[in-house]
């Protein structure tokens, strides 16, 4: 089966190359709402014994409480400890002791918590799932047994690298109004600052059948799967109090902001550029997503030609974070042994000043819009990708049936298009700058450092 997957990604690569359209299978899903406001969506793809099981919780961290960043990330911990009829970490032990996997993970938007396990064990996942919606145990042993790993993890991830800050900085700076510049980390001082009646006022709020999505994607009778799901998650109450939405406008830039980030272990500089973009579903982040391709993925981008092959720096990273609310479409570079943010912001500029004053060819748009495509095939070869795709198109665009849109969106993305949305959002006084080098004390050290990367 798998080589079979890999035949056909090869023929739709080539097919893509020398045909304006091509077209892709759907996702073809089933949906229905409990009576509790779940929204349940199904998909039957009978080519794996194998099923991936998702629930998305509309709350991510933007929906943190103030001054309590890093809530809808200690969820994501705390979801895995007991419930009612479960011990902790028993998800491990359904999942992984039959052969499968389970995860989670906090966006800015949503909370997913996914399974993937041979389909005779459908059933058993389900009620798991059920069970820690319905009768999660938020005590203090678990919170704070949670919050202490969610800080070891804010010391190894941000403190320790020599980049986390820089990475810390970016939302924290980028957005100045909207809760998106929370970091969804959080913070060791505000988990620090939080109580058991803080973290439960948050679970009551937001992990609640009509907040939440349930997608079931692979191998399974639909009947049955009907029946399972009614008996284990109709049960749980739906809480009558209002679910708190962020309604927060994000002002647009007038005027340019330049940010100086220190760390004490930074071995090589780097500079970093973001421009506020529009929201996942706008017409215009497709085009944004082609230009972030073009610009930064692969060897043979514009940007990795004129700075890594050049010396001028070791890395450069160009993406569009398109989210619910708006984006963030950011340019990141690690500058090169001896040189100076400075360096990198004037190359990122000329970058950028190109892709407005000049349309990009035939032959490299298609190669952007293929490497964008085939990357979204491959993802959809799998249930868990599917049910990644199906979660990201109702979370983010708010309708289902963009997961059936967006790969013959992006083959439709013209060079007028790739150009005007640059101009738009790329314009004069639309940047933050955020500057990224050593410590003063530790400035001597940084060349010596560098040189033995």
């Amino acid at each position: 089966m798998r080589l079979a997957r890999s035949i056909l990604l090869l023929l739709f690569v080539a097919a893509t190359a020398g045909a304006a359209t091509t077209t892709f299978p759907p996702i073809n899903y089933r949906t229905r709402t409990l009576p509790n406001g779940l929204q349940i969506y199904t998909v039957q793809d009978r080519s794996t014994p194998t099923v991936a099981i998702h629930v998305w919780y509309r709350v991510g961290s933007k929906d943190d409480p103030q001054g309590r960043s890093g809530f809808a990330h200690l969820f994501e911990h705390m979801m895995f400890k007991s419930t009612k009829n479960m011990p902790s970490e028993m998800m491990d032990r359904l999942t992984e002791d039959v052969g499968g996997y389970n995860n989670a993970t906090t966006f800015d938007d949503s909370t997913p918590y996914y399974e993937v396990v041979p389909s005779n064990y459908l059933e058993t996942l389900l009620w798991a799932e059920a069970e820690r919606m319905g009768s999660l145990t938020v005590d203090e042993g678990n919170f704070k047994s949670e919050r202490d790993v969610v800080k070891e993890e804010f010391r190894f991830r941000i403190l320790a690298p020599p980049y986390g800050r820089l990475f810390y900085a970016i939302d924290r700076n980028s957005f100045v109004k909207h809760p998106y510049k929370r970091p969804g980390i959080g913070s060791i001082e505000e988990l620090d600052a939080a109580t058991i009646e803080d973290v439960r006022s948050f679970h009551r709020t937001f992990y609640r059948p009509d907040n939440a999505i349930l997608i079931v994607v692979g191998d399974f009778e639909q009947q049955q799967v009907d029946t399972w799901i009614d008996k284990y998650f109709t049960p749980i109450p739906k809480p009558t109090t209002e679910i708190p939405r962020v309604n927060v406008e994000e002002p647009a830039r007038t005027a340019e902001r330049v940010i100086n980030e220190t760390s004490p272990n930074v071995p090589l500089p780097g500079v970093v550029l973001t421009y506020l973009a529009p929201p996942a579903a706008h017409a215009d982040a497709v085009p944004l997503e082609v230009a972030a391709t073009l610009l930064g993925e692969g060897e043979s981008s514009r940007l990795h030609e004129a700075m890594v092959r050049t010396g001028i720096a070791v890395e450069v990273n160009v993406y569009a974070d398109l989210r619910q609310d708006l984006g963030l479409f950011t340019f990141l570079a690690i500058m090169g042994s001896e040189k100076k943010p400075a360096d990198g912001e004037q190359l990122l500029r000329a970058g950028i000043k190109n892709l407005i004053d000049k349309p990009v060819s035939a032959s490299e748009l298609e190669k952007a819009k293929n490497l964008i495509l085939t990357r979204e095939v491959r993802e959809r070869e799998t249930s868990n990708g599917k049910a990644f795709a199906l979660g990201q198109a109702i979370v983010l665009q708010g309708d289902a049936s963009a997961v059936n849109k967006g790969l013959s969106q992006i083959q439709a993305v013209t060079a007028a298009d790739v150009q005007r949305v640059a101009r738009k959002y790329f314009g004069e006084g639309k940047a933050l700058v955020i500057n990224y080098t050593a410590e003063p004390e530790k400035a001597a050290a940084a060349p010596q450092a560098g040189g033995n990367q």
